[in-house]
């Protein structure tokens, strides 16, 4: 059974019932948790076909013989006139002995949503006669 894309206005959100986070509605696969939202193949070719538009990974490691570190890990958005859109505290912890933490951020866009004309093909206009060749 295939269920059809329905068009939804870019960037509109709802929350993955799995994991509760934020996503697009959009979707088909939560970025998050990587479970399957919805059957919808129009939609998960999209997903398939984002690009990262950023990806920064870094590593911290703990020099051995010094007292345990604590980090918090911040993720902050700003928008073309340097406002701060949002800002979020994603996870806290902290580094023993020779321990070492990997981190990565990554920013994939997504192509944008075929119009609803393009994406459910339409029978053609207008009758065609018995008999007839087009």
């Amino acid at each position: 059974m295939s269920v059809a894309s329905r068009p939804v206005a870019a960037g509109k959100t709802r929350t993955c019932p799995h994991c509760k986070a934020t996503i697009l509605e959009s979707l088909s696969i939560c970025p998050g948790c990587l479970h399957h939202l919805r059957f919808d193949q129009e939609a998960a070719k999209r997903q398939v076909a984002a690009t990262s538009a950023l990806r920064v990974e870094g590593v911290i490691r703990h020099p051995p013989l010094q007292d345990p570190w604590e980090y918090f890990v911040v993720i902050a958005i700003r928008n073309d006139r340097g406002e701060e859109v949002t800002r979020q505290v994603v996870n806290v912890g902290a580094l023993q002995n020779t321990e070492k933490r990997t981190f990565a951020l990554s920013v994939e866009v997504l192509p944008p949503q075929a119009p609803e004309s393009q994406s459910t093909p339409k029978a053609a206009a207008g009758p065609v006669s018995a008999g007839r060749k087009p």
